[in-house]
């Protein structure tokens, strides 16, 4: 792995309350009627209350940020946790160079996209820098390796980050990056679906075909973020070795709550959660 030369700075009460409301209004006969005469709350409007409700607002701080990090038992399969300042370094020659601007016909927009999008996964700040507290833990299994990070945006807003994201398959679709020796590689990028977790959530794969060493290679990225209110996770994995889909898609359904429950003052537990 070789570091880019100037490198850019770091990316069930309310149902259980339904229920209870749900519950009265068969047991009244046409109680739903009366309740709503009697100004009442009625099971419908207890649901729309649920999906009005806001995420947490608690400030994340940094020992809020680490605790909120997944562990090896949260994804599964045989991923062994680094030290952070390994992960900290972790960079990917292949994702180094400039995006071809003949390949697009709306040129400057598109190719700005993409090199926004090539440059931040070598940087790892998919979301751009956090503007408060941020943890980061990486994974590695064979050739494969799984960045996990928990930031604070509060002031710079992940959800534009996220439109940028989602617009990203179709602007991006095929591009060629040019290296530094002259090299070229061809980039593909596709949506893929993750768990209905958080407020918001992309997630794109990212491939990259090209020779590194003298010899040919694909490079296969995965990567996901999801936002709670102000804060956002995001995971990027893979490798040569292939996709690491089933283990992002795990990270973010046991990471998403771990942060929601730092976010509201309680201590994740040290077992993986169970979300269906």
């Amino acid at each position: 792995m070789t570091r880019r030369p100037a490198r850019l700075a770091r990316a069930v009460s309310c149902a259980l309350a339904a229920g209870t409301l749900m519950t009265t209004a068969a047991c009244s006969g046409d109680g739903g009627t009366d309740a709503s005469r009697a100004g009442g709350v009625t099971a419908e409007q207890a649901a729309e209350q649920q999906r009005q409700t806001p995420s947490p607002t608690a400030t994340l701080t940094t020992d809020g940020a680490r605790m909120a990090l997944i562990t090896e038992a949260d994804i599964e399969d045989d991923w062994t946790q680094v030290r952070d300042t390994e992960a900290e370094n972790w960079h990917d020659s292949l994702l180094i160079g400039t995006v071809d601007v003949s390949d697009f016909l709306t040129a400057k927009a598109q190719a700005a996209s993409c090199q926004r999008l090539i440059n931040s996964l070598f940087d790892d700040d998919l979301l751009g820098r956090p503007s408060g507290a941020s943890a980061l833990r990486g994974f590695e299994q064979g050739d494969s390796r799984l960045l996990y990070q928990v930031a604070s945006y509060e002031r710079t807003d992940p959800e534009d980050s996220l439109h940028w994201m989602a617009k990203l398959p179709e602007k991006c679709d095929q591009f060629t990056v040019t290296a530094d020796d002259g090299g070229q590689r061809t980039v593909q990028v596709i949506d893929i679906p993750l768990p209905d977790v958080g407020d918001a959530r992309e997630g794109l794969r990212v491939t990259v075909r090209g020779s590194t060493g003298g010899e040919n290679a694909t490079l296969t990225l995965d990567v996901a973020a999801v936002r709670v209110g102000d804060d956002a996770i995001t995971v990027t994995a893979g490798g040569l070795d292939g996709d690491e889909n089933d283990s992002v898609e795990q990270a973010v359904k046991q990471g998403t709550p771990r942060l929601k429950d730092v976010l509201a003052g309680r201590t994740p537990t040290p077992n993986p959660s169970q979300i269906e």
